[in-house]
């Protein structure tokens, strides 16, 4: 295999390591063009030098690069925007000229109009949706529909008054979070970079032309400010099962949403609905088979089941007291968390110096892959270890809270359990439930403490499902004649 040079085949040099060994056990030679040809040990020895400059460089070049792009668009370069929102032309540069927004008639028009109706008729962000999809409009991306987070972000944009932004986001070495299905199989994302907002002063302006006058952008932001207390959509009567309530089908964690419709009885009935079952939020329609759930149904199921289990509060007082006693007698959490910290960081150095030892030909390439294998998975499980503590600590603290006047709270509880309030029920929920998996023909309560000792035998769980036929023993809407 012929390659440039020693930087190509990876940026890494532990990688770049790794990869000629495989090479060479599979029969292949790599002869590099700018690198030494031999295959003597000071021809070996500059070809891993050669690999180490290169990761140095990588870093160079990308700090140089993140310097030089603050520069420009501080000095007002579009340059470092490269690309335009609808209503633009990104024009690239040129050895004349720099690159610059170049206005797009028709679109400009779609854009005033847009802002006009949100600013002056009133019109609501799903009334423009439908009317840009009637319009034959595509977005910037070439859909046909379009949907209403992304004119959100339109109002939201600044560039339309004549300002764009540069560095309006940041890139964190943390991994992306997952929905539940993701979680609860245990998938992982392949790059452990997230994308986050950065403060708006730490944002760079750049003067572009401008589609609408500064007076009605400011109009629309200030509308989007209000929306966020007085839109009909922000909760006005509390439901029970509000953040509680999650999908079993598609994984959309803590999504479920309550809406409400009107029979010919002029009388309006709620329901629990999943995101993924709106077919006006996808492309492709809906993602998820999921019906809606009657809420005043669900609320009354969910209700019964956890007054029925305070009835007796006897296994919830020996549960707590148990836990409290182990929590007591073990070793304290902070204590433990450090020991764990100081092996995790020998581990880390361990696995620095053998990489230190094999780039310095100490080690061969394989006991490089003998003994690397035990120490990473000595990191990793020293990882899981400072986690599990973490979510030991939290769960300490909810039954610290729970136990705190226990006999009172389950007295008040009783006396008032026909007269409470949603809010008040609210807080018993959050306190004794985990959460609700709703599915399409049973609903599953995890508990946050179970309602039933374990198997003899068994191994103990912080959470215990239960699980209740809907079809059977529940008046929830799963078909027309229920």
């Amino acid at each position: 295999m012929l390659v440039y040079s020693p930087d190509r085949p990876a940026r890494k040099f532990a990688d770049q390591a790794l990869l000629i060994e495989e090479l060479a056990r599979s029969g292949t030679r790599v002869e590099f063009v700018k690198g030494p040809r031999g295959d003597s040990p000071e021809d070996q020895l500059l070809v891993q030098f050669q690999g180490m400059f290169a990761e140095y460089e990588k870093a160079q070049l990308m700090e140089r690069y993140r310097r030089g792009k603050a520069w420009r668009a501080k000095s007002g370069s579009v340059n470092v925007l490269s690309g335009a929102p609808f209503g633009y032309r990104y024009v690239r540069k040129t050895p004349e000229t720099g690159a610059r927004y170049e206005v797009v008639p028709h679109e400009a028009a779609l854009v005033a109009e847009m802002f006009r109706r949100y600013a002056d008729d009133g019109a609501a962000i799903a009334g423009l949706r439908r009317w840009l999809t009637a319009e034959g409009v595509r977005t910037r991306t070439g859909k046909e529909r379009w949907d209403r987070p992304v004119i959100w972000g339109m109002l939201r944009n600044p560039a339309y008054a004549g300002t764009a932004v540069f560095g309006k986001t940041q890139a964190v070495h943390e991994p992306a979070g997952l929905n539940r299905t993701a979680r609860l199989a245990g998938r992982t994302v392949p790059r452990q970079v997230r994308v986050q907002d950065r403060p708006q002063e730490e944002w760079t302006h750049i003067p572009v032309p401008a589609l609408v006058d500064g007076e009605t952008f400011d109009r629309v932001q200030q509308r989007l400010q209000d929306n966020k207390r007085f839109a009909s959509r922000n909760t006005k009567v509390p439901s029970l099962l509000q953040g509680l309530a999650a999908c079993a089908s598609c994984g959309y964690g803590y999504g479920y949403y309550r809406t409400s419709t009107t029979t010919t009885a002029r009388k309006k009935i709620y329901y629990y609905r999943c995101p993924g079952s709106d077919d006006y939020r996808y492309q492709g329609g809906r993602v998820c088979q999921n019906k809606p759930v009657r809420a005043g149904y669900a609320d009354r199921v969910i209700w019964d089941h956890v007054t029925a289990l305070l009835a007796d509060p006897s296994l919830i007082r020996a549960e707590i007291g148990k836990r409290l006693e182990r929590a007591r007698t073990s070793d304290p959490v902070t204590r433990k968390r450090g020991q764990l910290e100081q092996a995790l960081a020998k581990t880390t150095a361990s696995i620095a110096a053998m990489i230190t030892a094999f780039s310095g030909q100490l080690l061969t390439i394989d006991e490089l892959r003998a003994r690397m294998p035990d120490l990473r998975a000595r990191e990793t499980g020293l990882k899981d270890q400072i986690a599990a503590l973490a979510a030991q600590a939290a769960d300490r603290d909810a039954y610290l809270k729970l136990a705190d006047d226990l006999e009172g709270f389950l007295a008040r509880l009783r006396q008032s359990s026909a007269t409470a309030t949603t809010e008040n029920r609210q807080r018993v929920l959050r306190a004794l439930i985990q959460d609700i998996l709703i599915g399409p023909e049973k609903i599953t309560i995890r508990h946050r403490i179970p309602v039933r000792e374990p198997a003899s035998g068994g191994g103990h769980h912080d959470t215990t499902d239960t699980e209740g036929d809907m079809r059977n023993s529940s008046l929830l809407r799963w078909g027309r004649d229920r």
